[in-house]
């Protein structure tokens, strides 16, 4: 009730139910939008494999959960939390970029996704990175020396003297440059 005494009544049904149907066709247009962006660089880190996302629940897109559907070279279609921990990453890693590519940021940081990654993996993360590098600007925190290669600028803290810290920059494509010269 309002101070007048009239009462007020809540939102009526089909404003709400018009809220669920925009949510459910944002959500499916987002889904799709995201699903086909993985399906597409999934295979450039897994040549001749496939991914997709599919809804738990597809009669209830608003409560439904996803399951991220993998199938690597040679192998069958499974649940991602079926494989290796460095298949899990790289699975994740293009799961991120694709969300990345549906609705881009200004930068992305990315703090040692290659951390799990066998040395073959490392080169099939670091490929991808630079494709995306002509689009986007990352941040890359690592320790893998081969990663540190295709960057190109470096920034490491050293101390030189005890309790003194400084910061160092390294600019790998004037580097890479000087090298072709």
């Amino acid at each position: 009730r309002n101070v007048t005494g009239v009462q007020t009544c809540a939102l009526p049904i089909y404003a709400i139910l018009e809220i669920e149907e925009t949510s459910v066709s944002k959500f499916m247009e987002t889904f799709a939008a995201i699903d086909k962006e993985f399906g597409e660089i999934f295979p450039l880190l897994f040549p001749t494999g496939d991914a997709k996302l599919e809804l738990t629940d597809p009669s209830n897109a608003l409560a439904s959960g996803v399951e991220i559907m993998v199938r690597l070279p040679g192998k069958k279609q499974q649940r991602m939390n079926l494989f290796s921990g460095g298949e899990k990453a790289l699975t994740a890693i293009s799961l991120i970029f694709a969300l990345l590519k549906t609705k881009p940021t200004p930068f992305c940081f990315l703090d040692e996704v290659d951390a799990p990654l066998d040395e073959a993996n490392v080169g099939r993360y670091n490929h991808i990175l630079e494709i995306l590098a002509e689009r986007f600007q990352f941040v890359v925190i690592t320790h893998n020396r081969r990663t540190m290669e295709v960057l190109d600028v470096l920034y490491g803290v050293t101390m030189q003297e005890p309790g003194v810290s400084k910061v160092v920059g390294v600019d790998m494509r004037k580097d890479r440059s000087e090298e072709h010269t």
